[in-house]
């Protein structure tokens, strides 16, 4: 069983970093600066195996160059980014299979956010990295991509098993769930879930990782196709892609 470590980076950034004892791997998601990594694993006294990257935003591979002049790691990135990322070793695309710290990986093509986001599904561990396609209570701003291929993606990662752990790559869970209780006024489960999380902010601790079966509940973009949260928020649209977008829209202007 892995080990999964959580690094905060730069203002409010996750560096997941994966420790398989078994098999001595060591890897590294998303580093969006090396300082933190380099710290972290002269403590542990380990070496760097791989580097893995969802996708190109330099606050996702900004440590890319200094930890492989220090390790020599092996890079894993997406393939639809081979002239946004440099010295990759192993490109991944939709629906391929690899070993991430020792452990099997599915590898979901995610869409929106940029055009060649992926995230890491480990079925075993029962994980799932998505970068910045699934947010706690959130989602990725569509930067690259269109509405429709961002709520494509979203509803790739919403058929994963309800005991899935997300660990996504920012901090923005408390921004997100005020915008979530503006917007859906009356979930209570929500409303407990919003306390949890609180609870945590106040005491510096991250909200990450959260359950993908309560996720489903409560993330307003994962429900744009759910007739009685539509009806409960008055809102609709001629299809979910639609929704969706309005729902994307109100986030960016919230």
């Amino acid at each position: 069983m892995l080990k999964i470590y959580i690094i905060s980076s730069l203002s409010d950034n996750y560096v997941y970093l994966l420790r398989n004892d078994e098999k001595k791997i060591t890897s590294v998601i998303d580093p969006g600066e090396a300082d933190p990594v380099i710290e972290f694993l002269n403590k542990k006294k380990w070496h760097l195996n791989e580097i893995i990257n969802t996708h190109h935003h330099n606050d996702h591979i900004g440590g890319n160059d200094k930890l492989l002049e220090v390790y020599k790691s092996k890079l894993i990135a997406p393939s639809y980014n081979k002239n946004h990322i440099s010295n990759v070793d192993i490109y991944v695309s939709e629906n391929e299979n690899l070993d991430i710290a020792g452990v099997f990986t599915e590898v979901i093509h995610t869409p929106g956010h940029t055009l060649g986001h992926v995230c890491f599904y480990m079925p075993e561990e029962k994980s799932l990295f998505s970068g910045d396609t699934l947010f706690y209570l959130g989602c990725g701003r569509v930067f690259e991509g269109t509405m429709d291929q961002m709520w494509t993606s979203l509803l790739k990662l919403r058929c994963l098993p309800d005991d899935t752990a997300v660990y996504c790559g920012h901090e923005y869970t408390l921004s997100n769930m005020k915008f979530a209780q503006y917007f859906d006024t009356n979930n209570a489960l929500l409303n407990k879930v919003s306390l949890e999380i609180k609870n945590k902010r106040e005491k510096g601790l991250p909200t990450v990782p959260f359950n993908l079966g309560v996720e489903k509940k409560i993330n307003p973009f994962l429900r744009a196709d759910d007739d009685n949260f539509l009806k409960s928020v008055s809102l609709g649209g001629n299809n979910a892609t639609e929704t969706f977008c309005k729902i994307r829209l109100k986030k960016d202007s919230f």
